[in-house]
């Protein structure tokens, strides 16, 4: 039994039913996405391995088939996630019984790294999953980077005697930024965009790429207030001023929006 996959841009019809009567394991593909349109969903998607890209024509084929929509389909191929244990690539084999599990890589460096560095690139680019690298405390690791960001922030809070979880209480917005400190703003006002574009285009790596770049301008921010008084958070009277504490509130509501969106933790001391 063939289906005439070549009348939907298939490269060849495709088997359905071997000569021995079995069905192919395209057949119970075919069963499945069926089941899927039967429930009604207005979009299916697919996230295929690297090594099952040449599957993808057919199984859109018998989409297009079933529905009589084009479109109705996006296949997004995920590319091998390569581990790498003290400084060497650690090379799986089910057949040996030589494997991690994601159960097991969770238990190695918890959850928030797992899931904030899987999510940390496209997912049509190869991704070096090094264990060593996932628990430093360095600029480097960008689950740390980002969650010293709202740590930081919540310590000046803690100074000023505010709640981080609550509304400031701000009666003027009348402030004449930095050119810094504007940099920064101008960062915050792009991620409406970024959610945006992530959406529509399955792409959820720019989430977490994009709270690693604002958050790598908080801390150089920070960080000229070692040589600069005017730029610390916190001023020579022990005092953190309505000016700073706005812009440190809107990129505290955005760290901690975001990690929400990614499914991480946003720590308020480390």
């Amino acid at each position: 039994m063939l289906f005439k996959s070549t009348n939907f841009g298939d490269d060849k019809d495709r088997a359905l039913k071997k000569s021995d009567k079995s069905w192919t394991y395209f057949a119970s593909d075919v069963a499945y996405h069926n089941n899927k349109l039967n429930r009604n969903f207005d979009t299916l998607i697919n996230i295929l391995g690297a090594d099952h890209a040449g599957y993808i024509k057919r199984i859109i084929a018998s989409v297009e088939a079933l529905s009589n929509k084009k479109n109705k389909l996006i296949c997004k191929v995920s590319q091998l996630v390569k581990l790498i244990k003290d400084g060497k690539p650690f090379k799986m084999s089910k057949r040996k019984g030589d494997y991690i599990t994601a159960e097991d890589l969770i238990n190695e460096v918890g959850k928030d790294a797992t899931r904030f560095i899987m999510l940390n690139r496209s997912s049509d680019v190869e991704l070096d999953f090094d264990f060593s690298k996932v628990k430093e405390k360095t600029k480097d690791n960008p689950l740390y980077y980002v969650q010293y960001c709202y740590a930081r922030i919540s310590s000046v809070f803690r100074h000023a005697k505010i709640n981080i979880n609550q509304e400031v209480n701000i009666k003027s917005y009348n402030f004449n930024y930095s050119s810094e400190e504007i940099k920064i703003l101008k960062k915050i006002s792009q991620w409406p965009r970024c959610i945006d574009i992530a959406s529509k285009k399955l792409e959820p790596h720019r989430m977490p790429v994009y709270l690693y770049e604002l958050a790598s301008e908080f801390h150089s921010y920070w960080n000229l207030g070692k040589e600069n008084e005017d730029k610390r958070f916190i001023n020579k009277d022990n005092k953190v001023s309505d000016d700073k504490i706005a812009l440190l509130k809107a990129i505290s509501n955005l760290i901690k929006s975001g990690m929400d969106i990614v499914g991480v933790h946003s720590p308020e001391k480390m």
